[in-house]
């Protein structure tokens, strides 16, 4: 069966090159499939949005129609707007993420003033924080401590070593030896490769991920699971409400759950105003009996396996691990799930999973895998990926599906190109969210002029999230080039050094690059003061969208709709 299904995507895929070069193929993103979504998604949707809309008229309401108070209130709010913006001013954030902020409540005291004490202080989630703290406490000491290996990595090499010290110091999860990777450059690959392991797993399976469709792809997946279930095996499904909202209905859960297949919903979207709304769980995770884990850019969607081609020809990545290193994947499960459901510390039991057991590994190198949670303050994600292009000497290289970066990520990546390093940066040919792609291209100028040579893949749309530099080291993962991803998710990755995966990596964006069109000449020219002026205001709104909720897209479809990445 997982053959004829790798032959069958395959299939597809030809016959979509196919058309495309003879002209008959939509590759606009107007398709049918683009567009079908559950009836389910759309109506909680529409529900939750027009509430919280009614929610904000309700507010301003109050402050604007109580017409013996109108000038106090007034008055009032102009002299908290000043004082919250100065206070945000002082704050050790970005630029980028302060300053939508800023203006809103500048220049819309009431409105602004009003949204950034409901969702912008993100107050409420200091009872998450505590509880995600708790959980780190009891989690965190069942990794090894490894410092022995990252010294060593250190000294043979010391770019990468200097990034798995960062890593290791503020995310705590350490660098391993003895662990074998398998990349997989598309992700049907990875897939198949998934249910061989799926159907072996004798002990326990994890699986979290952002988004999960109740069709084709995720149907072969279920298939195993129930067959592991009658065998004794443990299942776990963790899936984000938002990430699956157009992909399941509100009975998913519970039918897993008859199935004998536990399974929780992360953060669920509920009418009404609440700061831990803007939070998703982006991760994607596979764990298998301790020994084997799965990530990489993949959602558990038929579009993500080109079974649908909504469009055109979708690019995604993954890779297999199996050794030592399935240890921070484990936890970075059991992390999040434990955090989700409302169980006492004491069930955690991780010594029940994170187990330890004889590995005898054929690669050589160094694997890191981390996660990075938007609650504590530091952004691992981003720090990473300004490590990548600070410690380049020769070449460093990105692939990611949208391109919305703050200040000091420009900064690090233009500097990278002064300095004589090939920073290149590949993005989608096709979009999936055309206002976002605008917001993306918005960025190219300010990059291309300083040397960075941007690519756009014109068979489709690149969801693959990974960098890689000097032939020496990589990222593959979750994290996309955005302020969502970046500053508001949990995500999670992977850092490889002087392994196999890192060639491979490599070898397949120089075929990325093969068969992109390079834009960069065409984006050294100056843009008229209109299309500057347009593409300002397009950015701030975009960066105040994804601030405030995650729920406000863009309006390709004149839907209100969610960030699936």
């Amino acid at each position: 069966m997982i053959g004829f299904s790798v032959f069958l995507c395959k299939e597809k895929i030809a016959i979509i090159k196919r058309k495309r070069e003879k002209g008959h193929v939509d590759l606009s993103g107007s398709t049918f499939e683009g567009k079908k979504k559950t009836e389910n998604g759309t109506k909680r949707l529409i529900f939750t949005a027009v509430s919280i809309l009614l929610e904000i008229v309700f507010l301003l309401f109050l402050f604007t129609k109580v017409s013996e108070y109108a000038t106090i209130i007034d008055w009032a709010t102009r002299i908290v707007a000043i004082f919250l913006v100065l206070g945000l001013y002082s704050m050790d954030k970005t630029s980028s993420m302060k300053m939508p902020w800023i203006i809103l409540m500048l220049a819309f005291p009431i409105l602004g003033v009003s949204l950034y004490l409901l969702v912008g202080l993100n107050g409420s989630t200091k009872k998450m924080r505590a509880r995600y703290e708790e959980i780190d406490k009891k989690l965190l000491p069942y990794l090894p401590d490894n410092r022995q290996i990252l010294e060593w990595m250190k000294k043979e090499s010391p770019q990468a070593g200097a990034i798995a010290s960062y890593l290791t110091n503020y995310s705590c999860y350490p660098v391993y030896q003895n662990t074998d990777v398998t990349y997989y450059d598309e992700a049907i690959k990875g897939l198949d490769a998934q249910l061989e392991d799926l159907s072996k797993a004798e002990k326990f399976i994890f699986m979290e991920y952002h988004a999960i469709e109740d069709e084709e792809a995720w149907q072969r997946i279920q298939t195993v699971l129930e067959d592991r279930v009658k065998a004794g095996v443990e299942v776990r499904i963790f899936y984000d409400d938002m990430g699956s909202i157009w992909f399941v209905n509100m009975d998913f859960a519970t039918k897993l759950k008859s199935l004998g297949i536990k399974c929780r919903v992360f953060n669920p979207i509920l009418p009404g105003l609440n700061m831990f709304l803007n939070n998703r769980d982006h991760r994607k995770i596979t764990v298998i009996d301790g020994k084997v884990a799965y990530t990489g850019g993949y959602n558990l969607a038929n579009e993500y396996f080109n079974i649908t081609h909504p469009y055109g020809i979708w690019k995604d990545t993954g890779i297999r691990m199996e050794g030592d290193a399935v240890k921070s994947m484990t936890v970075a499960f059991l992390e999040m799930w434990n955090a989700a459901g409302n169980v006492k510390s004491k069930e955690l039991v991780p010594e029940k999973y994170v187990i330890h057991y004889a590995y005898k590994a054929q690669q050589r190198g160094y694997v890191q895998p981390y996660a990075d949670s938007p609650l504590d303050g530091e952004q691992v994600g981003e720090e990473v990926y300004i490590s990548m292009a600070n410690k380049a000497e020769k070449y460093c290289w990105f692939i990611t599906p949208y391109l919305i970066i703050t200040d000091e990520m420009t900064h690090a990546l233009t500097l990278a190109a002064k300095r004589g390093v090939d920073v290149r940066i590949i993005t989608p040919g096709i979009p999936d969210k055309k206002m976002v792609y605008s917001v993306t291209r918005s960025f190219y100028h300010n990059l291309v002029k300083h040397g960075v040579r941007i690519y756009e893949w014109t068979p489709g749309f690149c969801h693959a999230k990974m960098s890689v530099a000097d032939d020496k080291m990589a990222t593959c993962g979750t994290i996309n080039l955005d302020y969502r991803s970046l500053y508001h998710h949990f995500e999670n990755g992977c850092f490889l050094a002087d392994c196999d995966a890192v060639l491979e990596i490599r070898d397949d964006l120089i075929r990325t690059m093969g068969e992109s069109r390079e834009v960069t000449e065409q984006y050294k020219e100056g843009r008229s003061a209109g299309l500057r002026l347009g593409q300002l205001i397009l950015r701030l709104f975009c960066g105040a969208a994804l601030i405030l909720l995650p729920v406000i897209r863009c309006a390709d479809s004149n839907l209100i709709i969610s960030f699936v990445g």
